[in-house]
């Protein structure tokens, strides 16, 4: 056994029961109180310092091991937890009513805590500093953003960070399988919502009025054909509508409707045509129904957008450590985002995903829903990987 494993071995039970301890708490974004404790009591139990929160994330938890006069690279998990009953039947499922670590956030932290560990006993021998982030709100709230405007990367909190690496579950592969690809990784994630004007009256009489769900109902269905007719097909894109709201009896035609929706990219010229493209059509179809349309935007996360040479890194500590045969290359880019994306704006770094179906099973539960476990058998392959990614780095140029 090398010596990454021995001491892997050696940690692994803590991590999983750290793993179970955290799905039984889940919180919301920059709500993670009891999930920061937990974390930062076993950085107290390894010795290991840490910054207990940030401006703006108090429950962000950093830390560093190594010589800070050498180049830093930082690992980093997201902490927070979704807006799901739980409905798993595990014997460590949430104990928080309507809160559940259905996105896998739990096996992350866990992970990085376990990867701590094992640099921490190493850091005599470490090639380079590695900053530990544990991130609050990446479901929606924007955390990573956060981070950095604290200080994060460029040396106001800790080194100044050269590389960064973040990984994510993913149940759609085989636990002991890794995935990854150089450049657009994940899509951007924005989204939107239009209200329709009109003027209310008894369904009696519809030519009294200006009937608001009729005119937003034609543009949700105008939403469809964005993607088809003003992309370009070859740039993959998506606009969904989730939420239409509208109406308070079955008689009467409402002042207003308004539908809500998603829209992804991953390139940003076609997000901004989205954008406008969403907002011609909406306000044209108003127009023409004799109502008003107030459209809102509200910008979310760019896309992740992997350093191709640090995204081969990966591929090529992959390879070695777990067999040529365990590394998949992603073929293409996922509609899914992450605000990893944030990170990977400023300096170089590479997002990856780690199995989580265990290899008996012939389906797993999709992310963010009542089901989803991140799967104990996937922390070794999360921990082994942030190890020796840092191991490694200084000799990443022979791969």
């Amino acid at each position: 056994m090398s010596t990454v494993g021995f001491h892997l071995e050696r940690h692994l039970p803590a991590v999983v029961d750290l793993r179970h301890r955290l799905h039984q708490v889940p919180e919301l974004g920059y709500e993670e109180v009891k999930t920061a404790a937990e974390i930062r009591r076993e950085l107290d139990r390894l010795g290991i310092r840490y910054v207990a929160g940030v401006e703006g994330a108090p429950t962000a938890t950093v830390a560093w091991i190594g010589d800070a006069n050498k180049p830093c690279v930082a690992l980093r998990a997201d902490i927070d937890a979704l807006p799901i009953e739980e409905r798993t039947g595990l014997p460590y499922a949430s104990q928080h009513r309507g809160r559940m670590h259905a996105c896998g956030h739990d096996g992350h932290s866990a992970g990085l805590v376990g990867a701590a560990a094992v640099l921490n006993e190493m850091a005599e021998r470490l090639p380079v500093c590695v900053k530990l982030i544990w991130q609050p709100a990446e479901e929606g709230g924007g955390g990573a953003a956060r981070l950095i405007d604290a200080g994060v990367l460029d040396g106001r909190i800790g080194p100044t960070v050269k590389a960064i690496f973040g990984l994510h579950g993913w149940p759609g592969m085989k636990v002991g399988v890794l995935a990854t690809k150089p450049g657009a990784m994940l899509a951007s994630m924005d989204s939107f919502t239009i209200t329709f004007h009109g003027q209310g009256c008894h369904g009696a009489y519809p030519h009294l009025g200006r009937d608001p769900i009729v005119a937003a109902a034609e543009a949700v269905v105008s939403l469809q054909l964005v993607v088809s007719r003003d992309l370009d097909p070859t740039d993959p894109a998506v606009v969904t509508v989730g939420q239409f709201n509208a109406g308070t009896a079955v008689n009467i035609i409402p002042n207003q409707a308004s539908f809500s929706g998603t829209a992804r990219a991953i390139d940003e010229d076609v997000r901004r045509k989205i954008r406008q493209s969403i907002e011609r059509r909406s306000a044209g179809i108003a127009a023409a129904s004799n109502c008003r349309a107030e459209f809102q935007w509200i910008e979310g996360y760019p896309p992740v957008i992997n350093d191709a040479d640090l995204a081969e890194y990966v591929a090529a500590v992959a390879r070695s450590v777990l067999g040529p045969e365990h590394f998949l290359p992603v073929g293409k880019p996922s509609m899914g985002a992450e605000d990893f994306s944030y990170y990977l704006e400023k300096v170089p770094g590479c997002f990856f995903l780690v199995g989580v179906e265990p290899a008996n099973c012939s389906a797993y539960p999709a992310l963010h829903t009542d089901q989803y476990d991140f799967t104990d058998g996937a922390l070794a392959v999360a921990m082994r990987l942030f190890v020796e990614l840092v191991m490694r780095f200084a000799d990443r140029a022979k791969q």
